[in-house]
């Protein structure tokens, strides 16, 4: 039995551990420009470049969330059906869809949909 739990503690760690490198990889990937060095030894600037990286990384991921809930609520008024062992597949470390060096333009009269109105439609 306790062979069993360790291979199953040792699971669940390395699922957690997965996770932290895939968002640390996430977030790296946006700190562009000297490969995520940190060339300022001011730790006043360090932590402010620390901070506007997972800021910008934070964004993303609750962006890329909010896209994901928008698709398969889609899918699902399309009457596809949706498993929840595929959504847990999902993640929210999505970059292909990034323009990181483009340009982009804001049209401040054209509001998204609440977030309230969206899970009110439901997956």
């Amino acid at each position: 039995m306790e062979e069993q739990s360790d291979a199953q503690l040792r699971r669940q760690i390395q699922a957690a551990t997965n996770k932290v490198e895939s968002y640390n990889g996430f977030s790296k990937w946006f700190c562009f420009g000297g490969e995520g060095i940190i060339a300022n030894n001011d730790p006043e600037e360090q932590e402010k470049i620390i901070k506007y990286n997972t800021l910008v990384a934070n964004a993303v991921i609750f962006q890329n969330t909010v896209d994901l809930t928008e698709i398969l609520q889609q899918l699902k008024r399309e009457g596809y059906l949706i498993d929840p062992e595929d959504i847990k597949a999902l993640s929210p470390y999505l970059t292909e869809h990034i323009k990181r060096f483009g340009d982009y333009w804001l049209d401040m009269n054209i509001w998204p949909k609440a977030l309230d109105e969206m899970m009110a439609l439901g997956v």
